[in-house]
């Protein structure tokens, strides 16, 4: 594919991967680019980098939300073996030291941040922000750049105080739409399984998120991604009609007033430019 416009905007975003399969998202310019998080291949990076004219030796940095396999898997080989520097706390570079689906180490590449503590990487200033999960700890990440501000908020067990004072200043909002609850309540998980997933450290339903992205919304609000949805217990176009009807019910149109759109477990989104 060619993309002619990419003269015409100064960043992109789009998804690598997004589910319990492999996390990983792209956002930068022609210059310099960010991924946030590493559980896909190696080559699926590169070949999704490639779809969008992107060159993989722009990546600049990598930020880790929590050290689940499914986020971290191959950040050991981008880290050392391409010269990447790896961001993320103390207690996550921690879990993925000892997390035995890490494909390689991290030696020269690893980089430790503290929450709320900003730090600049090229053209972003980063922060890192506390989000609840049954992880040895998870953060979201506020990024400002250019006078805007994407903000990421993955694998989150329920809304708190913090969660909602970052999320609340996006232009650009990617969040966790999981499970219909239905689907999770009727569905072959085992109860355990099922408690876990929503005892509010474990994942957000589409109509929780649905209507905190409805408590937050102003006219700011420009793109919204909904991320790591279940294959057993979702579906995209469920998780967008949560997320649809609750905004008209607030008054605002989907697609119109704020772009939606909710992220496949295993193909390249589509490409977002601002």
């Amino acid at each position: 594919m060619q993309y002619d416009l990419f003269t015409q905007y100064k960043y992109k975003f789009f998804s690598l991967g997004s589910g319990s399969s492999g996390n990983c998202y792209y956002l930068g310019t022609n210059e310099n680019g960010i991924l946030i998080d590493a559980g896909i291949g190696i080559r699926s990076v590169h070949k999704a980098l490639r779809e969008y004219g992107v060159s993989f030796d722009k990546i600049k940095a990598i930020l880790i939300t929590h050290d689940h396999a499914d986020h971290i898997k191959t950040v050991g080989c981008f880290g050392d073996k391409y010269n990447i520097p790896v961001y993320a706390t103390q207690t996550v570079h921690e879990g993925i030291q000892r997390n035995k689906m890490v494909q390689a180490d991290l030696y020269q590449s690893k980089r430790i941040i503290e929450k709320e503590i900003p730090f600049t990487i090229s053209d972003f200033t980063i922060t890192a922000f506390d989000v609840p999960h049954d992880s040895i700890e998870n953060v979201g990440y506020h990024i400002e750049f250019d006078g805007q501000t994407l903000v990421l908020i993955t694998d989150i067990g329920c809304i708190t105080d913090k969660v909602r004072n970052y999320a609340c200043r996006a232009n650009h909002l990617v969040i966790e739409s999981n499970y219909d609850e239905y689907m999770l309540q009727s569905g072959r998980y085992p109860y355990y399984l099922k408690e876990r997933i929503r005892n509010g450290m474990g994942h957000l339903s589409n109509r929780l998120s649905a209507e905190f992205i409805a408590s937050i919304y102003n006219n700011n609000l420009q793109n919204i991604w909904l991320c790591h949805l279940s294959q057993d217990n979702n579906h995209p176009e469920i998780a967008f009609k949560a997320v649809e009807q609750t905004l008209a019910a607030n008054g605002v149109v989907a697609n119109k007033d704020v772009r939606i759109e909710a992220l496949s477990r295993h193909k390249v989104s589509g490409l977002r430019e601002f």
